[in-house]
């Protein structure tokens, strides 16, 4: 799976780059968007790919996906998700949004998502722990451009986002992906956490508190772009949790 969304939907974090060409005595590697998704697109049998007008594309495949992690890709009143892995609890989701039994763990969180925009009844970091399981997702809205990413708490399922040459965030569940398209700028997506356009980087899990980027060296000694910790610190004016709350603008 792929997706990709230039500087119309979001800024990449400048943790995610690593240092400028030459540097360090290396060149960057890096593809601008179109190129990465020209490559993901020619190296892997069957993809699927949707662009999403002026601001980026998804694109997945079944080729070579795990057992246990499937992928799966649908749209809905213009929100787009891409989804690997599975949620065990996906019978009570299906009957807390009022879906039917066939509903996939796709048009659950794509329903999550509405009822969090539409009604904001809970703020997102609750809306993400009532999934159980192991998954990974990217879901854009185009009708509002929002953006919105997030991985299980154990991390079992893998996720990985980078930065283009041209400033566009990538995601995708195949680290060699990034690898052939971000160069060094790219790290594994934290477990636990969300990113949204309007909101950036939070942690799900610790809702409360900071997150804090950590310099990451592969095995070369090279420095490539920052992974992204849960942090001691304690996040400032706290807001109030009641049922009289909106929080549509929590995403």
């Amino acid at each position: 799976m792929l997706a990709v969304f230039n500087k119309s939907v979001v800024d990449a974090p400048q943790e995610l780059v690593s240092p400028p060409a030459g540097a360090d005595g290396t060149s960057d590697l890096r593809k601008n968007e179109k190129q990465l998704v020209d490559i993901f697109v020619s190296t892997q049998p069957q993809t699927t790919s949707f662009k999403l007008g002026p601001h980026g594309f998804m694109s997945y495949t079944h080729h070579k996906e795990a057992l246990l992690m499937p992928r799966s890709f649908g749209a809905v009143d213009d929100v787009y998700c891409g989804f690997v892995g599975t949620i065990r609890n996906l019978p009570l989701l299906r009957q807390d949004y009022g879906l039917t039994k066939n509903a996939n763990e796709v048009m659950v969180t794509i329903e999550a998502f509405k009822a969090l925009r539409d009604r904001g009844p809970f703020p997102a970091d609750q809306v993400l722990n009532h999934f159980e399981g192991s998954f990974a997702f990217i879901l854009f809205d185009s009708s509002s451009k929002t953006l919105l990413a997030a991985r299980d708490i154990e991390g079992k399922c893998s996720l990985f986002w980078g930065c283009t040459s041209d400033g566009s965030l990538a995601f995708s569940d195949d680290d060699q992906v990034l690898k052939n398209g971000c160069g060094t700028s790219f790290a594994p997506f934290p477990a636990g956490c969300y990113f949204s356009s309007m909101k950036g980087l939070q942690s799900y899990e610790h809702p409360f508190n900071k997150m804090k980027a950590v310099p990451r060296v592969d095995s070369t000694g090279q420095l490539c772009g920052s992974t992204f910790v849960v942090d001691s610190a304690k996040k400032g004016n706290i807001p109030h949790v009641n049922s009289e709350t909106n929080w549509s603008q929590d995403i």
